[in-house]
């Protein structure tokens, strides 16, 4: 009986080329302008909630029907700045997101195929030196090793090698 294949797919060089050209440009582009936090700078600043986005929206409106209303020690011109550096970064991360779940879900189902066929390819080769087919010993004693069940080194959560 035939296995499922869940994908199939296959990139030209040509098209790797591309992508990988395209993400270095990305990279390039955001030298300089993008931050690594720490674990704990994650923590201490956050992410601005829903409800909080409204607040902020709602400010920088009234901000702009009522410009004497802002105190003097905000700087306006760089809160508008900031605004419109963090729409323009939004949109890029949700197109970015979607684009590496896509690619993390392909990844799955390639995983899931290789790790089948590779399980069936174990099982031939047992049978196969169960047969004393030449070859087949050595093979099946090397990959046996890997079925250690005290050791296991498989990680089920591991999504991004």
């Amino acid at each position: 009986m035939a296995l499922e294949n869940l994908i199939s797919i296959s990139f030209t060089e040509e098209e790797l080329t591309q992508l990988d050209g395209h993400l270095l440009g990305i990279r390039q582009i955001l030298t300089g302008k993008t931050v690594n936090l720490t674990p704990d700078q994650r923590r201490q600043y956050g992410r601005i909630a829903n409800q909080n986005k409204l607040i902020v929206d709602k400010a920088k409106n009234y901000m702009e029907q009522h410009p004497n209303w802002v105190p003097s020690f905000i700087d306006k011109e760089e809160f508008d700045k900031d605004y419109l550096a963090r729409t323009q970064v939004e949109n890029r991360v949700q197109l970015l997101e979607n684009l590496t779940q896509q690619l993390v879900d392909t990844k799955t189902l390639l995983d899931h195929d290789n790790y089948t066929n590779a399980l069936s390819f174990y099982r031939m080769s047992r049978y196969l030196a169960g047969e004393n087919e030449p070859g087949a010993k050595s093979v099946y004693e090397d990959m046996k090793v890997l079925f250690n069940k005290t050791t296991s080194s498989i990680d089920t959560t591991d999504t991004t090698s």
